[in-house]
């Protein structure tokens, strides 16, 4: 099953497209990273697919409703940058009318999660901290006991310790409840962590979408001579190239060295950095495909 579909999704604010021809699918059980650039229209996307913005253009689905619908709204919970609390409830209050709102919802999920973090309920949640209110929207978000969590930067004010434990709780649900998860972050490597299934973004437009694993296996960083890299791309499909005196760097989408290039291994970085570089790379049918 696909958590995730979308066809020619597009989203115009006036004149500017946020998002265009979007066509991205993510299979159910996976941890999604989604990357790109500031304005790449990651956030757009999110939101459509949390059901709070109306796409311009095309369809879009999630565990095979349509956004916004009770049965959408009931199987997504959906955290952005905002951090979506009542900030002059008491923090047991905001418990209260989550519990309230919701069919679904599992007080000693909550419960137990607040406690762990020594977070008084008697308290007012806008005098928590930022870090704090974000701990307090995530376990609202998963007290829900969602089947897709769609979270855009939600551990930006976090310190790193904070975001360390809150990625291991996430995890935690995702193993033992199935859990899929779309996670938007700036900060690679704490993707890299967590992530199983890779989104990238660029112009409003779907660059890559596949399991990390497919990726990592059909990519190699290659190094060779520079006067011969104008010739590699005719052998092997290059990403991205970066010459360094007589020696090139690059990024290419091929399981076999050509001969006179040395190859390793990428990391995941690499082929985000890479896939970013260049706009106009895309990731071969087979591998969108690839679960």
């Amino acid at each position: 099953m696909n958590v995730i579909e979308t066809d020619g999704l597009g989203k115009r604010y006036r004149q500017t497209w946020a998002l265009r021809d979007c066509r991205l699918t993510v299979p159910a059980g996976h941890v999604a990273a989604l990357v790109g650039h500031n304005g790449a229209g990651k956030t757009t996307l999110l939101r459509i697919l949390a059901g709070v913005v109306t796409p311009t253009a095309g369809t879009a689905t999630v565990l095979g409703f349509t956004p916004g619908s009770q049965q959408a709204r009931d199987a997504v919970s959906a955290i952005d940058q905002t951090v979506p609390l009542y900030r002059h409830l008491r923090v047991r209050d905001q418990l209260a009318a989550a519990r309230e709102l919701n069919d679904q919802w599992d007080t000693d999920l909550a419960i137990q999660r607040l406690s762990s973090l020594n977070l008084m309920t008697s308290g007012k949640v806008g005098k928590l901290s930022g870090g704090q209110q974000a701990q307090l929207a995530l376990a609202l978000a998963l007290a829900r006991r969602p089947r897709l969590l769609l979270l855009d930067e939600p551990l930006a004010s976090l310190d790193p310790l904070a975001r360390q434990e809150v990625l291991g709780w996430l995890m935690t649900c995702v193993a033992e409840d199935g859990l899929s998860v779309v996670f938007s972050s700036h900060v690679i490597a704490e993707l890299e962590r967590v992530a199983t299934y890779l989104v990238v973004l660029s112009q409003g437009r779907v660059q890559v979408a596949a399991t990390i694993d497919s990726l990592l296996d059909s990519h190699l960083a290659l190094t060779g001579p520079a006067a011969d890299a104008g010739q590699l791309a005719g052998q092997v499909p290059v990403i991205t190239a970066q010459r360094t005196g007589r020696q090139a760097q690059v990024l290419a989408r091929t399981d076999t060295a050509p001969p006179g290039w040395a190859a390793r291994p990428v990391t995941m970085e690499e082929l985000v950095l890479g896939y970013l570089r260049e706009p106009a790379a895309r990731v071969l049918p087979r591998l969108e495909a690839a679960r």
